[in-house]
């Protein structure tokens, strides 16, 4: 699709081949939190809902309320099974005619199918990906690539704002998102038109992979669905309650995670520290014994160490303790682990 430079890495996410590194991952990881990062986002799943029955189908299957998401807005939520399990985090996007659900990394086929299991008189189901693709753009100085790309007026929408607007000739969907707690923005173009805006992109910011991505979304406490939600485990232990409104009338699962939230059981915490990046499943002990596992962890480049999330009983799941990975001392910690540059960035 677009002309990646020789060393590219690539790996596969579900039922999707990615760009995982552009360069090192510290360059990558530079890129977006010092200056700006050009993300190749194809590989999110794109799903269109339209129809009478719309409105309401999209309510029943989103674990967030978007009974009043107007065509200008967007907003994060999960999609979730009858068993209250995720089947995946979308960014659903306001349409005049219905609503736009965007995957995550390679999740779209999944997501695809679960939406066409359920009831859905009077709603028509279309993967839009064969025909629109994504480009991601993060950063503390991406606003500045927005202005000069498209119109001056757009970094500065609210959060979670949309806008149909053109480029060179080019109808696009524009949306102020973001992953990383940087500056995010997202290009939703035609496949056929996204190899321009690529590279007239690519003359004002680096190009980043997933992995940068996905690491700066960890020091931020954003979820990253294949990396936490194991078979069997709730929203709840996860930590991503944010993500639901368990205040709604009713949503597909929303009874077994009313059930968790009653439940005495182990939550979700991060951590660093350690000489060496503990696997999956490896054992945290406190003083000796065991209390929980580790559920993901990636090497920090902002903090120059192992950092990542464990899964301990709840009554030790608060930051400043110091527990054992494997025998390594670890400490856990509050969210954002890493303060992005954003957040002290004005846009101008």
């Amino acid at each position: 699709m677009y002309a990646h430079p020789e060393g590219t890495v690539f790996g596969e996410v579900l039922d999707a081949r990615v760009p995982l590194r552009f360069g090192t991952l510290d360059e990558d990881y530079r890129a977006l939190r010092e200056r700006a990062a050009l993300f190749d986002l194809s590989s999110l799943g794109l799903i269109k809902i339209t129809g009478e029955g719309a409105a309401e189908f999209a309510q029943r299957v989103l674990a967030r309320d978007v009974e009043y998401l107007v065509s200008e807005r967007c907003m994060m939520s999960l999609v979730l099974d009858e068993a209250g399990q995720i089947v995946d985090q979308v960014i659903v996007i306001g349409r005049e005619d219905g609503v736009i659900l965007e995957s995550s990394s390679g999740a779209g086929p999944r997501l695809l199918a679960h939406l066409l299991a359920q009831d859905h008189p009077g709603v028509e189901i279309v993967d839009i990906s064969d025909a629109l693709i994504v480009i991601g753009l993060e950063g503390p100085y991406a606003w500045g690539v927005v202005g000069r790309l498209l119109d001056p007026e757009l970094p500065a929408l609210p959060f979670e704002s949309v806008v149909d607007t053109e480029w060179e000739g080019m109808k696009l969907l524009f949306a102020r998102t973001g992953f990383t707690g940087e500056y995010g923005y997202q290009f939703i173009v035609p496949v056929s038109d996204a190899p321009r805006l690529w590279a007239a992109a690519l003359e004002h910011a680096r190009p980043a992979g997933l992995d940068a991505l996905e690491l700066a979304m960890l020091e931020v406490r954003q979820p990253v669905v294949r990396h936490e939600a194991s078979e069997g485990t709730s929203v709840v232990e996860i930590g991503a309650n944010w993500l639901l409104d368990i205040t709604k009338e009713s949503f597909v699962g929303k009874e077994p995670v009313l059930a968790a939230f009653a439940e005495q059981g182990r939550r979700t915490i991060g951590f660093s520290g350690g000489t060496t990046v503990p696997e999956p499943g490896a054992t945290v002990t406190a003083a000796g014994q065991v209390v929980g596992t580790v559920v993901h962890a990636v090497h920090s480049v902002g903090l120059g160490t192992p950092l990542g999330l464990i899964r301990i009983d709840e009554d030790l799941a608060a930051a400043g303790l110091e527990l054992a990975v494997d025998g390594a001392e670890i400490v856990t910690l509050t969210s954002p682990y890493v303060l992005p540059k954003s957040w002290s960035v004005p846009i101008i």
